[in-house]
């Protein structure tokens, strides 16, 4: 009994505590690698008018969360891709991922040196990916390249910077499942391997190793499956700190022709 009035009060307490507590000031984890881009993005696009700091404008200290409009994320994203009429801020066509990032920073500015911040080089990244990474063998991007991996040309444009460091560190752990390859086995045993690139209830359609488009009707089929590991190397040994933020921004820079 006293054990179930125990709970009780814990779960009034914790009610009345998130009804009270504004959600600006709910306690959220944003990826480092966010906030590195949301850095660089917030240099090259907010300082103008809001100034390295933050706190440019009148009423508004971004590094502090002291909005005028402002508490939540939602709130943000709308000022961001709104704009606020009668007012000097514009609206912002960001990309879903940019403004993850945005928005990491902004709730991180306190905390975070944007000079030392690990942002990386698109130029030096683009050498590193088609050069030492090795990545240009597999991948294709702006219709150049093979198509045994996924084409990257709008990667940037779908995938957080989070999301894409951790593909590059430890692939397996986070490739998504569209992405995964498939092993096929016919009724009189030839092995066919490679990427889906649709399926039905009766069919499957993948490009194999050697960039074949390959039809295959399940029925005729005596083994299919996903290949449960990547092809692709993970990189955390392979390359320096310096080169994976390298590939990492010009990964970001892939928006789409």
């Amino acid at each position: 009994m006293l054990r179930s009035m125990q709970s009780k009060s814990f779960l009034i307490v914790a009610g009345w505590l998130a009804a009270c507590v504004p959600a600006s000031l709910i306690a959220q984890t944003y990826a480092p690698a966010d906030i590195a881009y949301g850095a660089k993005l917030y240099a090259e696009q907010c300082t103008v008018c809001h100034g390295a700091t933050g706190d440019v404008v009148a009423g508004v200290d971004l590094r502090a969360n002291r909005f005028k409009r402002s508490s939540t994320d939602n709130d943000l994203r709308t000022v961001i891709a709104t704009g606020v009429a009668g007012t000097g801020m514009p609206p912002f066509k960001f990309e879903p991922p940019e403004l993850t990032a945005i928005l990491a920073y902004l709730r991180n500015m306190r905390g975070v040196d944007s000079k030392t911040a690990l942002i990386g080089d698109a130029t030096r990244g683009r050498a590193v990916f088609e050069g030492k990474g090795g990545c240009a063998r597999c991948h294709r991007v702006n219709g150049n390249g093979p198509r045994v991996a996924p084409d990257l040309s709008d990667i940037g444009a779908v995938r957080t910077a989070d999301a894409l460091q951790r593909v590059l560190v430890d692939p397996d752990a986070e490739v998504r499942f569209a992405n995964r390859s498939v092993r096929a086995v016919t009724k009189d045993g030839k092995v066919i391997t490679g990427r889906r690139l649709n399926e039905d209830t009766y069919t499957v359609q993948v490009i194999d190793e050697q960039e074949r488009l390959v039809s295959l009707v399940k029925d005729n089929l005596r083994e299919y499956g996903l290949v449960r590991r990547t092809s692709m190397p993970g990189y955390r040994d392979k390359l320096t700190a310096n080169e994976l933020a390298d590939v990492l921004a010009y990964l970001l820079s892939l928006k789409g022709l």
